[in-house]
């Protein structure tokens, strides 16, 4: 019962900064930079991946994202991803750090930025490691 409390907690706080990557890319992508615009559907996802609810967002932002560009291997990818996220975040079943697009492995950890290490800290309730 506990880590449901918890997840809670961390999603509650985290939301409003998952949110506001998700409108970053919205406006980068309306003002024709789809690139830029990705990038930022990423920082959600390394943001909202411990919350089941956030982790399928920022994937089903991300198969929107590909199918606008027409990006097969995207649109492929994140299909798969969407039911992995799904299935598997309530599980912790997560690499901490992958950034969710379907160029890196979908089982791949990666490095977290610092900014988000301490802003997932903080989300937590955990001082950040060094």
């Amino acid at each position: 019962m506990s880590q449901i409390h918890e997840t809670g907690s961390f999603e509650r706080r985290i939301a409003p900064f998952v949110a506001a990557e998700l409108a970053q890319a919205a406006d980068l992508e309306r003002r024709g930079d789809p690139e830029r615009a990705f990038e930022h559907l990423e920082a959600a996802h390394v943001l909202g991946q411990r919350s089941t609810g956030l982790h399928v967002r920022a994937h089903l932002e991300m198969l929107r994202w590909g199918l606008r560009q027409g990006d097969l291997r995207e649109v492929l990818g994140q299909l798969l991803r969407i039911v992995g996220a799904a299935t598997k975040t309530a599980l912790g079943l997560l690499p901490e750090g992958n950034t969710g697009g379907s160029r890196v492995s979908a089982f791949r950890t990666l490095p977290l930025r610092e900014d988000h290490a301490r802003l997932l800290a903080w989300a937590r309730n955990t001082p950040p490691s060094d």
